[in-house]
This record gives structure tokens, sequence and C-alpha cells, in this order.
């Protein structure tokens, strides 16, 4: 884990640091570019935008196995390989993955949790990592999304209102136009002012992005 900017000391006030994400649930690099995000709440108080950006809107929610995604079998072995390197090295737990499956309605509830049950939302969001990644759980079944949203104490009708207000669904749209505006291919990406970070890069990446957008925040204020 990399240590925190020495100049922040302990005792002294978080800097505030603003950064969108765009991220899916049923991305595995994204499970580990949030684990390597979190690593900067010690240091700045984060303000995190979540703009969610579904990577497979054709996959079944019933899942489908994940040979059917079309990688060749020795791509697929380095990436998983990749990938379980980077889950040890964060100490996150990482099932054998043998399938993929949809995540519309598991972004559905994410984001009717942030507007309705904002005190939910980050027991939800982790939740959801680990059920899938960790855990083998199809998320893109309703059922099991409803389990995952009562052990995360959310009621029922925010859980109905995710499915059934079409204002979500706008919300979604809005996020995955905003993603193409900006040019984002792919998740996780880390938006920081003007900066981008694409992928699950190594948590001192982020530190680096982090104090380069306050300094050009501190030269402007200085020159205003």
């Amino acid at each position: 884990m990399p240590e925190a900017p020495e100049h922040h000391t302990r005792g002294s006030a978080k800097p505030r640091l603003s950064v969108t994400v765009f991220s899916d649930y049923i991305c595995p690099f994204c499970y580990v570019g949030d684990a390597r995000l979190d690593k900067l709440r010690d240091s700045y108080q984060l303000d995190v935008d979540w703009c969610f950006f579904e990577i497979h809107p054709d996959n079944p929610a019933e899942g489908k196995p994940v040979e059917e995604l079309g990688y060749p079998p020795e791509q697929w072995q380095r990436m998983m390989a990749n990938l379980e390197q980077m889950a040890r090295d964060d100490g996150l737990r990482l099932a054998t993955r043998t399938f993929t499956t949809n995540s519309h309605s598991a972004l559905l509830l994410a984001e009717a949790t942030r507007r309705l049950a904002p005190e939910a939302f980050d027991g939800l969001h982790k939740r959801l990592f680990e059920a899938y990644f960790a855990e083998s759980q199809n998320i893109g079944d309703r059922n099991v999304l409803q389990k995952v949203a009562a052990e995360c104490g959310i009621a029922e009708d925010v859980v109905e209102q995710a499915w059934n207000d079409p204002v979500y669904e706008q919300r979604l749209r809005d996020q995955s136009w905003r993603a193409a505006q900006i040019g984002v291919r792919g998740v996780p990406a880390f938006l920081f002012g003007r900066h981008m970070v694409a992928g699950a890069v190594p948590a001192e990446t982020l530190f680096g992005v982090a104090e380069t957008v306050l300094k050009e925040a501190a030269s402007e204020e200085g020159e205003a």
C-alpha cells in the first residue's frame, strides 16, 4: 500500500478531492480499481461522483459462460492471472470466474440508492462487488439483488423504484452519454479535474494525479 503524501500530517485536515469514477459491477478491474481508490481516503476527503458504465448490455440476466465472451483461451488465462495477482496485492477475495451476467438491474439499484438512501450506498457498492467476484452470486438476478439490498438495509420501496421509475433508466442513459462525450471507452476510469486515468492503475498513480490536481488548484487560486 502506498504511503500518504508526506505533507498530509497526522491530525491535519484532509484536503478535499473530487473524482468522477466510471465503473461497472461486473468489471473485475473496477473491483480492483475501487479498492485502490479507497487508499486515497486516508489522505483526502474524497467526493466521488459515480458514473455507471454498462460494459456488456447484451449479456442475459441469467448469465452465460465466460467462454462466450469471445476471448481466445490464452488471452483469457493471461487476463485472469493478472487479475488474480492484483487481487492478492490488494487483499481482495476472488472466486474463479465461470460466468458473466448483465449488470443493468444492479446499476439501477445503485443509482436509486445513491439518490433515495445515500447512507446505504457505500455498503451496497462494496457488497455488489463482493457478491459477484468473491461469492460468485449472479447479480443480474433480481432475486439475488433483493437479498443484497436487504443485507444493506435498503428498503423494499427503494428497490421497487429503482426498477420501475423511468428516471433511473434515464440517469443511466445520461451517464452513458457523458462517458461518450469525454471519450471514455472502458472502465474503470477516474477523472480528476482535467486529468483522466484509465484502468486499474496502482494506487501510487492515483496519489500522484491527486497531488497534481491539488497543486494546480492551489496555483490557480494564487493567480486569482
